[in-house]
């Protein structure tokens, strides 16, 4: 391999992470327009293991803005990222998976919208699968693997969805 290559290798890794950090950065923040951004145009999203939706990024978007009216302090972190470019770990085509966990610690709304007590906390799988666009990396598919969740005594899944 060539030092040109494994440059361009690593500025790719580089905006690879940049991508995912931005998608937790904008979940959490609840900015839904730079949520839909990230995503290449026929980009989707399958929150279905979470008790989410699966579909297009402006139709999760939408889903998730309101899903996430209820936790008004979140904090979600992706870790373990395991990133595989095209075909070949060496290649630098215009393919990438991402395989990464998460934690998604999210407080409940009170009644006047302040954050509440207890706490829901959730975590599991993401597997990313992106292309690179004129404008750079993006979410061709999300699909989120929920491993477990730790809900306040009392609630169901049905009621509190994680939409991690």
């Amino acid at each position: 391999m060539t030092q040109r290559v494994e440059l361009a290798t690593v500025m790719d890794r580089l905006a690879v992470d940049g991508l995912i950090t931005e998608y937790a950065v904008a979940v959490d923040d609840g900015d839904w327009t730079a949520y839909r951004e990230l995503f290449a145009p026929d980009g989707r999203a399958d929150y279905r293991s979470a008790g989410g939706i699966e579909g297009d990024a402006v139709q999760v978007a939408e889903w998730l803005a309101r899903s996430m009216e209820r936790f008004p302090m979140r904090q979600h972190l992706i870790v373990n990222r395991r990133v595989r470019f095209g075909s070949l770990e060496q290649d630098t085509g215009d393919t990438a998976r991402v395989q990464a966990d998460y934690v998604n610690p999210m407080r409940f709304a009170g009644h006047d919208g302040a954050s509440t007590a207890p706490d829901f906390v959730c975590g599991g799988r993401y597997a990313f699968a992106l292309v690179r666009t004129p404008d750079g990396w993006r979410v061709h598919e999300v699909v989120v693997r929920e491993k477990w969740r730790r809900a306040p005594e009392g609630l169901t899944p049905d009621h509190h969805p994680s939409p991690a």
